[in-house]
C-alpha cells in the first residue's frame, strides 16, 4: 500500500481534501462503462454496412489517438503522476512531450477510448456514460488546474497555449 500514500492517499484521504471524490467518481463511471448492456437503438443497426464500416474505422483511429494519450502521457509524467487532482509533492509540471498537445491527458484518453468504444459499439447507453466521464473530468481537471496554478507560477502561461482535454479543440 506504498504506492497509495505515494500517490498522495493518507489515512485522512477521505475528508476529500485532495479531490479523492474526483477520483472515485471516475472509477465509479469507468467500471458502469464496462457493465453496463449496450442499447443500439434499431434505426442504427438499419445503417448500410459501409456506412457502420465508416463509424468502426472512426472508432478505431479515435482509439489510436486515445493509446497515445494514455501511454506517453503516463511515460511523460513519470514520477509525476495521481490518480488526484493535487499535484504530488516535490513534482514538477510537464509541458512537454504528449502534455504539449493537451494539458490533461491521462483524461483525454479516457475520454476518447470511451468515446471510440461507444461508436465501436453503436452503443446509446455507453454514449451516456462517456458524456457523464467527459463532465466529472472536465470538472476534476478545472480543481486541479486550481491547485496547479497555486504550486507552479508557469503554469498560467501554459494553459493559455494549450488545450485542456481534446487536442487542439478544447
Amino acid at each position: 500500500m506504498e504506492w497509495l500514500k505515494q500517490w498522495g492517499f493518507t489515512a485522512d484521504s477521505w475528508k476529500g481534501q485532495k479531490g479523492e471524490y474526483w477520483f472515485l467518481a471516475q472509477i465509479i463511471l469507468l467500471l458502469g462503462f464496462v457493465l453496463i448492456p449496450a442499447y443500439v437503438p434499431p434505426a442504427l443497426t438499419r445503417l448500410p454496412p459501409a456506412a457502420q464500416y465508416g463509424l468502426r474505422g472512426g472508432a478505431g483511429a479515435i482509439a489510436l489517438l486515445a493509446l497515445v494519450l494514455i501511454g506517453k502521457g503516463l511515460l511523460d509524467l513519470g514520477s509525476n503522476l495521481t490518480p488526484l487532482p493535487y499535484p504530488r509533492e516535490g513534482g514538477e509540471l510537464v509541458q512537454t512531450g504528449v502534455y504539449g498537445w493537451v494539458r490533461h491527458s491521462l483524461y483525454s484518453g479516457l475520454i476518447l477510448g470511451t468515446f471510440a468504444l461507444s461508436l465501436a459499439k453503436l452503443s446509446l447507453s455507453h454514449l451516456g456514460i462517456c458524456f457523464a466521464l467527459f463532465l466529472v473530468l472536465n470538472a476534476k481537471a478545472s480543481k486541479e488546474e486550481i491547485w496547479l496554478q497555486e504550486r507552479y507560477p508557469d503554469y498560467a502561461d501554459y494553459r493559455q497555449r494549450v488545450k485542456k482535454l481534446i487536442p487542439w479543440i478544447y
